[in-house]
């Protein structure tokens, strides 16, 4: 809940299999209050968040700076660690909660390339101009790089229409990037309008199981239209959904399903994610991107 005037610093995903609302990523609040990676919420201020959507649960969680907010929590897989499954309730005030920016760099892979990195860590309104000035910053000096790298790993997704603006920035024009599919049938499409920042260097995306929402319109619209291989060991989370939160009279809120993200080449990738092109011996979340990219690039 890290939108509107302020909130507890979770992000929020509702696992399409199990219909729970999971922990994805902390700050702030959350982080120094204990909540960790894979913890499930149940409660926000006693009402039960049983079967609601993440975009409910984060409505829920929102609010004025310096309010409080109780949690029930269900401990869940935190990473590598499976903790013991138990309940916990959970007192936090709200805060202005920070988006953490791009950062650039590069290093030289084991085949002695020089690459160029971009770690994305969500996408916000923001995010298309950071690549762009990160872009600019690995091949400074006209130092050229060989390949750039695109960390999305912990990436959850955030605002959508970034997900399409920073896919633009890596497509020849015209390019189909996703469309959106209501319940009518009715098709939106969403292309590339021909301002690429970046349309010929080779593109790897390092994923992982927490890649989800605009990480994955942003991942498949290269993997599809073969701008970029896709490296993970696992498939990405599986997000595919527009949701709403529609208000009711008594205050609450239901989620309410627009449409469907269909992939270029025709996948909704919901429940299912994204397979990566090529899984590395190594490359769990905490690996540099130089042991998942070891004897690809």
């Amino acid at each position: 809940a890290t939108g509107g005037s302020a909130g507890i610093g979770v992000q929020l995903l509702q696992d399409p299999r199990t219909q729970n609302v999971v922990v994805m990523g902390t700050s702030g609040p959350a982080a120094t209050a204990g909540i960790n990676t894979g913890d499930i919420i149940l409660e926000v201020n006693g009402e039960n968040m049983e079967g609601a959507t993440a975009e409910v649960v984060a409505a829920k969680c929102r609010g004025e700076p310096g309010g409080k907010v109780e949690v029930l929590i269900r401990r869940g897989n935190n990473g590598d660690k499976v903790m013991k499954e138990s309940t916990e309730r959970i007192s936090l005030t709200r805060a202005k909660i920070k988006v953490n920016p791009v950062e650039a760099s590069t290093f030289v892979s084991s085949s002695g390339k020089k690459i160029g990195l971009l770690k994305v860590p969500s996408f916000s309104t923001e995010t298309a101009r950071q690549i762009v000035d990160g872009l600019r910053s690995v091949s400074s000096n006209g130092d050229k790089v060989d390949a750039l790298a695109i960390d999305l790993r912990g990436n959850v997704g955030g605002y959508m229409p970034a997900g399409v603006d920073v896919a633009k920035l890596f497509l020849p024009p015209r390019a189909h990037i996703i469309a959106e599919v209501d319940k009518a049938g009715a098709i939106k499409g969403y292309d590339a309008d021909g301002i690429g920042a970046e349309t010929s260097l080779p593109v790897y995306l390092l994923v992982d199981q927490r890649t989800a929402s605009a990480a994955e319109i942003f991942a498949a619209a290269l993997q599809d239209n073969q701008r970029a291989v896709v490296v993970g060991t696992t498939k990405t989370f599986g997000k595919g959904r527009i949701q709403n939160v529609q208000p009711l009279e008594n205050g609450s809120g239901v989620a309410v399903t627009k449409a469907r993200y269909v992939t270029p080449s025709g996948r909704d990738l919901h429940g299912v994610g994204i397979k990566p092109n090529r899984e590395p011996a190594k490359c769990e979340t905490d690996d540099s991107a130089l042991t998942c990219l070891a004897d690809i690039v």
